[in-house]
């Protein structure tokens, strides 16, 4: 059982096992280490594609927090990087890895100062033998700060998805996908020689009369037709009836080779629960885009209820993720839910006026509206003028 110091006080903590580890899908055996490295995971090109929007239109969200110490952090979270990026990091590697960390880096006063992005690979959660809570063990890049150990759960934060320990650690979706990129990772080199085979030899010289030839005798004549073709000048080629020459064309099989190489696509946007689409697949035909915008909207809610229900159990107060930035950019479907709410009679105008201009759609300095049957001014004297 490991013994961690913190602070001079000795707390214990039990090694957080899962049932089984999780598998890097570029190696089923498990051999390289329960993480996924996401430099290697990136290399498919549909992993990266989903990652990628999947993390970029979660970091598109606002974070909204109801302190504006909380908010002011969460706008800002690092030294090191933008408010962006450093979202969209933490957001890739939960997807990646099933967990993502960040270490609260607080003054004197217990005040979040910073926050600082740790890789899955840099720490170690461990449960405290009573079960009170979770300590961590984190080594950092900066040689001055080295490895902290025990540190409380207050001080990270801990991102997770599916878990099977209940809750203390998360999955990575990545590892429903072992059979799957395996087998297409094997695809594609069988793809690849078979392209490389079926042009391997661009055609067949026949000699029709002249006997026997040896192998040697076979080669010279192949080399000699080859600088035939080259001293051509791409021209056609002159043979006597001794010989003959046949082109050879690449196999029709290969061709299904390439074509059955992108069916992996479709299971990686299963696992993510998106649809294939967002990745150039075919999708559901039978979906509107409406349909399609309303489960990727979807998709996106369950990610971000595991994101902001981490941030509000260890920040003051609770966290929302605000996704209509992302799913309504230029604002107009919101503009027209409210306009029908107003003509409705659900809310007045007034109402929907100060909800438009809450949400940015109007500007804040807008003037107001004058009726159009205003009657003309009058003088001071009572008469027109």
């Amino acid at each position: 059982m490991p013994i961690f110091n913190s602070g001079g006080k000795s707390q214990s903590g039990l090694t957080i096992a899962d049932d089984d580890n999780v598998i890097n899908f570029l190696n089923p055996d498990g051999s390289n280490g329960k993480y996924v490295d996401a430099r290697i995971a990136l290399r498919n090109s549909d992993v990266y594609s989903v990652i990628f929007q999947l993390s970029s239109d979660l970091a598109n969200g606002r974070l909204v927090a109801e302190s504006s110490r909380t908010q002011l952090m969460l706008d800002n979270p690092t030294v090191t990087a933008n408010a962006h990026a450093f979202w969209q990091s933490m957001f890739a590697q939960l997807l990646l890895s099933g967990e993502a960390f960040a270490y609260r880096w607080r003054n004197q006063n217990g005040i979040d100062s910073s926050w600082e992005y740790l890789r899955p690979s840099q720490v170690t959660p461990f449960l405290l033998e009573d079960g009170s809570g979770l300590i961590y063990n984190a080594t950092f890049d900066e040689p001055e700060i080295g490895v902290i150990e025990a540190i409380p759960q207050s001080d990270m934060i801990h991102l997770r998805l599916m878990s099977r320990n209940g809750g203390k650690t998360g999955i990575s979706p990545l590892t429903a996908l072992t059979s799957e990129l395996s087998i297409h990772d094997a695809s594609n080199k069988l793809t690849l020689t078979a392209l490389a085979r079926s042009i391997m030899a661009p055609g067949i010289l026949s000699i029709n009369k002249g006997g026997l030839l040896d192998n040697s005798m076979k080669s010279a004549r192949s080399r000699q037709f080859m600088q035939q073709m080259n001293d051509s000048n791409s021209g056609p080629i002159v043979l006597d009836d001794l010989e003959s020459y046949t082109p050879l064309e690449v196999q029709g099989n290969v061709a299904q080779l390439l074509s059955q190489a992108t069916w992996t696509g479709a299971q990686i946007a299963k696992v993510y629960g998106v649809s294939d689409s967002i990745i150039n697949g075919q999708g559901d035909q039978q979906s509107s885009l409406d349909m399609i915008g309303n489960d990727y909207i979807k998709a996106l809610t369950r990610y971000s209820n595991a994101i902001t229900s981490e941030l509000t159990n260890k920040l003051a107060g609770n966290i929302t993720l605000d996704l209509r930035p992302v799913v309504d950019p230029a604002g107009d479907g919101y503009a027209n839910t409210i306009s029908s709410l107003a003509k409705n009679g659900t809310i007045d105008d007034n109402q929907a006026v100060w909800l438009l201009t809450k949400s940015g759609y109007f500007p804040e300095d807008m003037p107001e509206s004058t009726p159009a049957n205003d009657p003309p001014e009058l003088d001071q004297k009572g008469g027109d003028q």
